[in-house]
């Protein structure tokens, strides 16, 4: 098991905005870099915000953004400089959602996942920016089938770490989420292959129906476990 970081893929060259910068130059930005969105920050170069290429306004006599799927209404300032989006500090989304350069890339997929987000600034111990990275970019990383999953798990997390013999636990994987079934030798054990499991890159979910042997009579650890960090 290998825990890849952000800053093993993020991108540490920024295009980025200040909060008075204009819609056409936030419009030019984007065509230039080929990029979907970008950061904007404040003089102290701390995220306040990010903005996509759905929260420009259109262009006169043409379609603002692209047509995209459908994303989370924004925290934006109300009236009518919101709508006529003049600068970046009126149409971004805010407050950011940012990532260290320590996070896991799995933990940052999990965080892009569950925020609904394309993109996440990444930020130093004082909230300052110093890269970003995409899904393109955890991708590269967190990509995985579920066959590999799988084999991680009974081979390096079972076997290997925990010792259990082949056949005393099931492990099963749809679409990232595994699914453990069958009976551990010690108490601890259960807790151990749990966590140990949810260590595995590209591993979104674990469903536990595990039990332990020793001590005989106590209840399966069941349930449907899902855990983010951000």
């Amino acid at each position: 098991m290998q825990d890849h970081t952000v800053a093993e893929v993020m991108t540490w060259d920024v295009v980025q905005a200040r909060p008075d910068t204009p819609a056409q130059e936030l419009a030019r930005l984007l065509d230039v870099h080929r990029i979907s969105g970008l950061p904007v920050v404040d003089g102290d170069d701390k995220v306040m915000g990010v903005v996509s290429r759905t929260d420009l306004p259109a262009p006169p006599g043409g379609r603002g953004g692209s047509p995209a799927a459908p994303r989370p209404v924004p925290r934006r300032p109300a009236g009518a400089a919101a709508a006529r989006g003049a600068t970046a500090g009126e149409v971004m989304t805010t407050p950011a959602v940012t990532v260290h350069p320590e996070h896991r890339v799995v933990d940052a997929a999990r965080i892009m996942q569950r925020r609904h987000v394309d993109r996440l600034p990444v930020v130093d111990e004082e909230d300052r920016l110093i890269g970003i990275t995409t899904r393109r970019d955890l991708l590269r990383v967190f990509l995985r089938t579920d066959e590999q999953i799988r084999a991680e798990v009974a081979d390096e997390v079972l076997g290997r770490a925990l010792g259990v013999p082949p056949g005393d636990v099931l492990v099963s994987v749809r679409d990232g989420v595994v699914t453990l079934r069958g009976a551990l030798p010690h108490e601890d054990d259960v807790p151990a292959a749990i966590g140990l499991t949810w260590r595995v890159d590209g591993v979104v979910g674990v469903v536990s129906r595990l039990v332990a042997r020793a001590g005989g009579d106590g209840p399966p650890h069941t349930g449907v476990l899902w855990r983010t960090r951000d």
